[in-house]
């Protein structure tokens, strides 16, 4: 049983939170400071407790408190000091309707003092920089449009409040197709730069994230959090070394490689579940199975360690797969290949809605940043929907933007995304450019991190343009670079250049133009030209593409395609 006492302290808004563990002996009490005024605490302290008249009745209420302070902002002299003296003193007289000594009180009180004029000469310099949690939810080839905040049919009543509450990024870009993106967040950097910025890795690959990037689950760690996978990987499954336990996750559950079926947890009749390093067998769908685990990670978390939880579903990428219940929300269509596309996505917007109640149980939401995109656009092509054999028409829905996964377009590449930390996020949107690799530096930044072993960025921390409302000094997304193509943008002017024979640029302005619908190459040679210097000194600097270097040792080392009875027959 959990009481809680919540004190207004001073004029700032901070509180002391009281709570008394007493299931089982020895009880326990955590403290959480208020700091600033001590007579103010005082005050309100014995206020909020109802002393009178040398009679205390702590009342079983809980007052609604903003800027909750963590036990963690606290120093350690002072935390040691409160909760030793709360182990030792509050014992059960903190139940509802239970008498408390005055004499207790008063010490209760001098022990909050103790520990505030002992934090309170940093407060000022370190204001609200207790780290915080962080839910890192991405989809998987999520459609721009297909979220009921951007007016769709599909049902999204949680993620629609997340957007609600917090922040929309209205130009929020990713890698045209899943490795990249994933890639790309866990570096910060390009995939161009290493390797992995040319299609996916195909289950037969043996490659992976090149193990010398230093990635952002690795990053958290030394600034001291748990840190989570539940969901899908893939950036690498062919070795060990690759996998997530091995790449700065204390916790991996879920599938490596980037397709499986939804019910059967296997690809190509092969098992791809998995805890940790050891293979696992279970029933169920896919979508649910990652929701339950994330709110037992979450409702056995230890709140004195931050969490970084990275929730990949698997939704709502082909074989469009849903439970019959999911499916029966959706009668009103009649295609059945969008049907089951709508009920994988409410599917997982309901373990969304359970993630975030489960932090509110938990008393953790409010210093919890939740973010939540797609790792690239809807697939408008069937080229690209992975190893699954789809017919007919494809069922995402980019909205106004061109094409879909697999191509430089902004249907491919500009995707739906928001930010939500109650208290710390004003509702509303960001107009300008972000890429995905500007989440490293900003999660390693709030996370009081060091960004010391990676390797030089090519992200930017964007945190006070979503907290406060500063400009973004984003000026440029690089979209891709590969031998067969690649997408540059600076400011408003987007030059796609498509070197395969028949080689195409095409020049767009995406302030007048953002359906890439008018070339503008033909009345703008000089910006066409500026452009194209960009991406050939990219170039240079362009990595091999480690899908080529596999699939041409597979092709030139495989045995003779001639048929099986070919050599046993004689002259």
């Amino acid at each position: 049983m959990v009481r809680k006492i919540w004190c207004t302290c001073n004029a700032l808004g901070r509180s002391t939170d009281v709570q008394c563990r007493s299931a089982a002996p020895p009880q326990r009490c955590e403290i959480r400071l208020c700091v600033g005024h001590p007579i103010l605490s005082w005050y309100k302290f014995v206020a909020a407790a109802g002393i009178k008249k040398r009679k205390t009745k702590l009342k079983d209420t809980t007052f609604n408190v903003r800027n909750q302070l963590e036990p963690q902002r606290t120093s350690r002299l002072a935390g040691v000091f409160v909760a030793r003296w709360g182990a030792r003193h509050c014992g059960n007289a903190l139940h509802s309707g239970s008498r408390l000594p005055l004499g207790r009180v008063i010490g209760l009180i001098l022990a909050v003092f103790t520990a505030t004029l002992l934090r309170a000469p940093t407060v000022a310099l370190s204001e609200n920089k207790s780290p915080p949690n962080i839910i890192y939810i991405i989809a998987d080839d999520l459609g721009w449009k297909d979220v009921g905040f951007h007016k769709s049919d599909v049902k999204t009543p949680n993620i629609d409040q997340l957007a609600k509450t917090g922040v929309e990024f209205k130009e929020f870009y990713v890698q045209p197709m899943c490795t990249p993106t994933r890639a790309a967040l866990m570096t910060g950097r390009y995939p161009f730069r290493y390797g992995l910025q040319t299609g996916v890795i195909p289950s037969s690959g043996k490659y992976g994230l090149p193990t010398d990037e230093w990635l952002l689950p690795q990053a958290l760690k030394d600034a001291g959090y748990e840190t989570a996978l539940i969901g899908k990987w893939h950036l690498g499954h062919g070795k060990q070394e690759y996998w997530p336990n091995q790449r700065g996750f204390d916790y991996f559950y879920g599938a490596l490689v980037g397709e499986i079926d939804h019910f059967k947890h296997e690809t190509h009749g092969v098992g791809d579940w998995h805890r940790n390093n050891k293979p696992l067998k279970e029933t169920g769908y896919d979508t649910i199975l990652f929701g339950d685990e994330a709110v037992k990670l979450i409702e056995h978390h230890d709140v004195r360690k931050p969490l970084f939880l990275d929730l990949s579903f698997t939704a709502p990428h082909a074989p469009y797969q849903a439970p019959s219940q999911y499916l029966a929300k959706y009668s009103e269509i009649a295609d059945p290949t969008r049907r089951a596309y709508a009920a994988m996505i409410t599917a997982m917007d309901d373990q969304i809605g359970r993630v975030v109640k489960a932090l509110d149980k938990h008393h953790t939401r409010a210093n919890t940043l939740i973010i939540f995109h797609s790792d690239n656009g809807g697939t408008r092509s069937a080229k690209f929907t992975g190893e699954s054999v789809v017919k007919g028409e494809l069922p995402p829905d980019n909205g106004p933007y061109r094409d879909g996964k697999g191509t430089l377009y902004e249907g491919g590449t500009r995707v739906v995304a928001i930010a939500n930390w109650p208290g710390k996020i004003t509702p509303g949107q960001v107009d300008g450019m972000v890429h995905v690799v500007d989440m490293y530096p900003t999660l390693v930044g709030l996370a009081g991190g060091k960004l010391s072993k990676n390797k030089p960025l090519d992200g930017v921390d964007i945190w006070p343009t979503i907290s406060e409302g500063k400009p973004l000094s984003r000026t440029e997304v690089v979209y891709n670079v590969d031998p067969f193509g690649a997408a540059v943008r600076q400011g408003q002017w987007k030059l796609v250049w498509l070197s395969l024979l028949p080689q195409r640029v095409e020049l767009f302005d995406l302030a007048a133009d953002p359906s890439e619908k008018t070339n503008l190459v033909a009345s703008n040679p000089d910006k066409v030209k500026q452009l194209e210097s960009r991406i050939t000194d990219l170039s240079k600097q362009m990595a091999q593409p480690l899908l080529l270097a596999d699939v041409f040792h597979i092709v030139l080392s495989a045995p003779p395609s001639t048929p099986e009875e070919y050599f046993g027959k004689e002259d």
